[in-house]
């Protein structure tokens, strides 16, 4: 099912996400309007109308919408390091809330919320899809989740299609944050082999996640719908790991360090920080993000978008190690 060619507002255009939404819909050759906070340089190959704007400044936003059939809501802060509820309240709840009513004054007819599969509660030991309603328990999903219910009350408040696309933790070229970086300390040496600790993650490739957010806003079945969008792998954290070695053609240790030094670490890092009021290097929030299980199923997405994944994250990885390479000094074989 194709695309109806229209007319898109991406928030967030130049990010990670964003960047990759408007690649997708350049394919369909629908005009493309941008948002960002500042004028920046891109590498798009095609033509965005490019619009300086901040949503937590409602000021800032009159006009953006103005024969605009679409809108993709992609800005806001990706990772919960981001932290204080302040921040997320703002940007994320609060300027959902500006954009909404912008959306409903200048007659857009869809609106898709990139949220978070931070916006449900921690899944635990066990796989959880959409039908899960516990709430998170941080600040930054809490934020998540609430605009979440802005989103979906306009949709029926305003008579405008909406949809909720909840992504699991997203790879692919261009990536940035803790799978970067984990990458980059893995090619230096500095990370620590990981053990097998049988735990299960979620991810998804973002050129996957792409065409996914198109066919949310796309289909009228994704209408008042919440869709996980994940690859429909389970990776542990020594699998990413090797995985990621192996890319980087550098030789696996014959060993690894045990979970409970890990732990134990994490439990120091706390100590650390409580003591000297200053973030430590590495605390048990990170043990439990490396160690833990994360996993989410697409049940909804499947049935609602047709959606299945192409891409696993060994597919991606040797267009990432590319990009990191022409912007890093090679490290030695470690």
């Amino acid at each position: 099912m194709e695309i109806v060619v229209g007319r898109f507002l991406v928030t967030g255009y130049s990010g990670f996400i964003g960047s990759h939404i408007v690649t997708e819909l350049a394919r369909k050759h629908g005009y493309i309007r941008g948002l960002t906070r500042q004028s920046v340089a891109t590498d798009h190959d095609c033509a965005v109308d490019v619009r300086v704007g901040d949503i937590t400044k409602p000021a800032t936003l009159h006009g953006l919408m103005s024969g605009i059939d679409t809108v993709i809501h992609a800005a806001g802060y990706a990772h919960a390091a981001a932290s204080g509820q302040g921040i997320h309240n703002s940007t994320t709840l609060d300027g959902t809330q500006h954009l909404l009513h912008e959306a409903a004054a200048s007659h857009v007819r869809r609106f898709v919320f990139i949220s978070s599969v931070k916006a449900m509660a921690a899944p635990g030991p066990d796989c959880i899809d959409e039908t899960e309603t516990a709430l998170p328990q941080d600040e930054y999903g809490l934020a998540r989740r609430q605009a979440e219910e802005r989103v979906l009350a306009a949709g029926k408040g305003y008579g405008m299609h909406v949809s909720i696309v909840r992504p699991a933790l997203v790879y692919g070229p261009g990536c940035k944050g803790n799978l970067a970086s984990m990458l980059k300390w893995i090619d230096r040496g500095i990370f620590p082999p990981v053990p097998d600790t049988g735990n299960r993650r979620s991810m998804v490739d973002v050129r996957d996640l792409s065409r996914a957010i198109l066919a949310a806003a796309e289909r009228d079945s994704a209408n008042g719908r919440t869709c996980i969008i994940s690859d429909g792998e389970d990776y542990s954290t020594r699998r990413i790991y090797l995985a990621m070695k192996s890319a980087l053609g550098k030789p696996v240790p014959g060993w690894s360090v045990p979970a409970p030094l890990f732990r134990g670490a994490g439990r120091a890092g706390d100590l650390y920080e409580a003591m000297l009021r200053r973030p430590a290097p590495f605390n048990s929030a990170a043990c439990r993000r490396l160690l833990d299980s994360a996993c989410y199923h697409s049940t909804v997405a499947e049935t609602v978008l047709g959606y299945h994944a192409e891409y696993r994250l060994e597919d991606a990885l040797p267009m990432m190690v590319q990009q990191y390479r022409e912007h890093n000094v090679p490290s030695p074989a470690a």
